[in-house]
């Protein structure tokens, strides 16, 4: 086996790197001043970076393993090795070191995701006791072949029947008009198909500051339905344009689940594209779904969106020790 020298990761010496790697495990690729912010949002949920180089000082690999925001017992990580240096035993040293770093965490679990087009990665995650608890798949929609006025009908008929369709610019992007989008989008997200009722957020307070907080937020880009008779936020759908990215991406669309059935996910999805044709000045939109989401993958596809590679979300419970000694 050759030499291989494990160390913290240096931002300055290896983001650059690691965003790279990030960017051939990942869906959506990232930048190194995107490592950089994450970083920074997360430092202090952060276990360890830890990288692993040769004795050249060629980078091989890294993990950086950080505690979820949500549940914090269970850790999150992302682990990458160049794919012409498999084989090595970076990725296998890398996992020992990390998996003695979330031991002395009193970690219960482990989770991470591994591209559904790369078998050795869930070969390497099985081995180690790793099973699959969900199916992400990207989906993209080509706008130039996407035609929307049939959606007319649908959108008049919806107003007709008292429902507003709107965007968080129009209503001022106020704090409360923030608090009823995260009601919406929390109740949404967690009643998914798939989802198994997990939060994306711990509260308000995570959510204004990771999603209305965030540089890729864009008040005009999320649409909301609002039932005018009771004031109910139903529905909406959130679509942005990442910086340095040539498309749009729909990150979420959400609907109530009492006003499922009624076409409000297609009326708020269609006015999401229709910003992304005409102020992201894009052509192509992608997202993601989980797989048992059939509901919203067969609006997808009624749309004309091709199906894309996505990847497993993998987790491995861990036996807690207790450290208090015995008397």
């Amino acid at each position: 086996m050759k030499s291989i020298h494990y160390r913290p990761a240096s931002p300055e010496k290896d983001f650059k790197e690691i965003a790279a790697l990030i960017s051939s495990q990942e869906d959506e690729p990232t930048t190194e001043a995107g490592v950089r912010e994450d970083y920074k949002r997360n430092k202090g949920n952060t276990i360890r970076i830890m990288t692993g180089e040769d004795e050249k000082g060629e980078l091989l690999g890294f993990y950086w393993a950080y505690h979820d925001k949500v549940e914090p017992e269970r850790i999150a990580f992302v682990m990458a090795v160049k794919p012409e240096r498999r084989g090595e035993g970076a990725g296998r040293g890398l996992y020992e070191d990390m998996l003695q770093a979330v031991t002395e965490a009193q970690a219960k679990s482990l989770r991470t995701s591994v591209r559904d087009s790369c078998p050795e990665g869930r070969a390497f995650a099985e081995r180690r006791g790793f099973s699959e608890i969900r199916h992400q798949i990207g989906m993209e929609l080509d706008l130039e072949g996407f035609d929307d006025r049939p959606y007319d009908d649908i959108i008049s008929k919806l107003q007709g029947e008292g429902f507003r369709f709107t965007s968080m610019e129009e209503l001022g992007n106020t704090d409360e008009a923030q608090h009823k989008l995260y009601a919406l989008n929390d109740a949404a997200s967690t009643s998914t198909p798939g989802q198994g009722g997990e939060h994306a957020w711990k509260s308000f307070e995570d959510f204004q500051k990771s999603v209305c907080g965030s540089d890729w937020y864009r008040p005009a880009g999320q649409i909301v339905a609002i039932d005018i008779a009771s004031g109910t936020w139903a529905a909406m759908s959130a679509i942005t344009r990442m910086e340095g990215r040539d498309y749009a991406y729909n990150l979420f669309t959400g609907v109530g689940l009492p006003y499922r059935g009624r076409k409000l996910g297609q009326a708020v999805k269609v006015l999401a594209l229709r910003i992304a044709r005409n102020s992201l000045k894009v052509k192509i939109v992608r997202t993601h779904h989980n797989t048992k989401n059939l509901p919203m993958i067969a609006i997808d596809r009624k749309f004309g969106y091709r199906q894309l590679p996505g990847s497993f979300i993998m987790e491995k419970m861990l036996e807690v020790k207790n450290s208090r000694k015995k008397k």
